[in-house]
């Protein structure tokens, strides 16, 4: 089986390469640096055969929606495809965390949760093993947390959109909250809701501390746009900038004091605004705003690019920095365990054998000389034999110990609350240490070496080229190369004919074999 599935993994990388060859040369390079990280991993035992760091990473480019209960989240969404997609309300009415991603079909389609956790495709794969760390039983009610739905919207061609509860509180809160961070983390670009009605950060603190304080200082911090969304509910008291005002000083208690801060509503849901100036008003402040917000939308493959390559030399430096430790670190309890384990077994086996001795009245006389003396040295075969028997036994109960000292080793990694990420992959390099065919003697973790840090070394350099190589594709300091036409995004309120008008060249499809 696991001969199989590691096929299957090196099938679905060969077929990325194939697609990324023609898309985005780049991240072809990338995916080779993958590779190389791979090897050092097979060689620790941080990765089984059949696995790749290449298959957890999202390849395809992702936006997550998240904010509070009726902050206009799939309103949004539903504006944005064209079409309605998710269900809309004052309530819960959408208590999933739903994966959006574009399909030739027509009819619209809403597959089980487990259409994602059982799919490396897509970003919550094995999700279920998270959500059972949090909550003892909740990973196989995978179904209640997510959903997938397919629409043939052009918009979502080559990009997910994740669409995430709101999180004010319910029973599955802590649940919620890691498939949250799980998503933040994937993301290349966070819209982060708040509706407009709810200035008062006091019936909300979790919230804000949860997207904003625990974001800010994100070294990917960039990637979250912050949007005051239904705003026309301010429209009747005329009190645009003195909401947009309060809720800019509730997050600045939280600490996001720069950056940019959108006000938007849908016009299909919104409240009639009957006076026309202030109406125009509000509908120039809603156009310019959506027209920033979908153009960081359309660019979303360029912060994927950028994302992956981040994520190459995050797992470059992870390896040496936070999984060899724990490793080195089990590895010498271990050791000290199995060292201490066999003095104390070969302690009490010689005071057995000097005590039984002494009862059967062999040191009687001459204590250097005892009768069973003559006895073994008259065939040396005897000798041989009782030496060749304590020999056996002696390496049998050898590594029993090992075994035995691994277990309890492995038992304290389980409850260490510092491996809860990388738990599984520290354990079972561990567990290569103490195979037999290692010495207890053997210095460093297994598959550490100069060969696995200049393979980190050169992957890390190659990270650093593959930025350099995107910051030529995409800026021009010197100012000589040719300048490329704009692409226009459709402003909000354009006419019928421009928004039904399909562009000349869309995105390319990602490739469905690996995220």
């Amino acid at each position: 089986m696991q001969a199989a599935n590691s096929i299957t993994t090196q099938q679905r990388l060969r077929k990325l390469e194939r697609h990324l060859k023609k898309e985005n040369p780049v991240l072809l390079d990338v995916v080779r640096g993958f590779r190389r990280l791979d090897k050092v991993a097979y060689a620790m035992g941080l990765l089984r055969r059949d696995e790749s760091f290449a298959a957890r990473v999202p390849w395809w480019p992702l936006v997550s929606l998240l904010g509070t209960f009726s902050s206009g989240k799939s309103t949004f969404i539903n504006d944005f495809v064209g079409e309605r997609l998710q269900n809309t309300g004052t309530q819960a009415v959408d208590d999933k965390f739903t994966v959006i991603c574009y399909s030739n079909d027509a009819q619209q389609r809403v597959l089980p949760g487990l259409a994602l956790d059982a799919d490396p495709r897509f970003p919550f794969y094995q999700i279920s093993q998270d959500i059972e760390e949090v909550a003892t039983g909740e990973g196989r009610r995978v179904d209640a947390y997510l959903q997938l739905k397919t629409s043939a919207s052009e918009k979502l061609r080559g990009k997910i959109i994740i669409d995430s509860p709101g999180f004010d509180a319910d029973a599955q809160r802590n649940s919620t909250l890691r498939l949250t961070d799980h998503i933040i983390d994937l993301s290349d670009l966070v819209l982060v809701f708040f509706y407009a009605r709810h200035p008062e950060p006091g019936a909300m603190q979790d919230t804000l501390e949860h997207l904003v304080a625990n974001t800010i200082n994100r070294p990917d911090s960039n990637k979250f746009l912050y949007i005051l969304n239904l705003i026309d509910v301010t429209a009747r008291e005329d009190n645009l900038e003195e909401v947009f005002g309060a809720w800019q000083r509730a997050l600045a208690q939280k600490g996001l004091t720069a950056g940019r801060f959108y006000s938007i509503y849908s016009p299909a849901a919104a409240i009639p605004i009957e006076d026309p100036g202030l109406k125009k008003r509000f509908e120039a402040k809603r156009a310019t705003d959506m027209a920033e917000i979908e153009e960081r939308i359309a660019h979303v493959e360029v912060e994927r690019a950028y994302r992956i390559i981040g994520v190459l030399e995050k797992t470059a430096k992870a390896i040496e920095a936070d999984l060899l430790p724990p490793i080195r670190k089990a590895k010498i309890r271990w050791k000290r365990r199995v060292l201490w384990a066999d003095t104390l077994l070969l302690g009490i086996t010689g005071t057995a054998a000097v005590a039984w001795s002494i009862h059967a009245g062999y040191w009687d006389g001459l204590w250097f000389a005892p009768p069973w003396l003559d006895w073994l040295t008259a065939g040396e075969h005897r000798l041989n034999l009782v030496l060749g028997s304590i020999g056996l036994v002696a390496i049998y109960l050898h590594f029993s110990i090992r075994r035995l000292a691994a277990h309890t080793v492995v038992a304290g990694m389980r409850r260490d609350p510092d491996l809860s990420s990388e738990r599984d992959a520290v354990i079972q390099a561990f567990i290569k240490n103490t195979w037999p065919l290692f010495s207890i003697f053997h210095t460093g973790p297994v598959g550490w070496n100069s060969w696995a840090r200049r393979r980190l070394e050169r992957v890390l350099r190659d990270a650093d080229r593959h930025v350099q190589s995107l910051n030529d594709r995409f800026t021009d300091p010197s100012g000589k190369k040719p300048r490329a036409p704009t692409p226009k995004v459709p402003a909000t309120g354009a006419s019928d004919e421009a928004k039904d008008a399909k562009p000349t060249e869309p995105p390319p499809a990602q490739d469905s074999s690996l995220n």
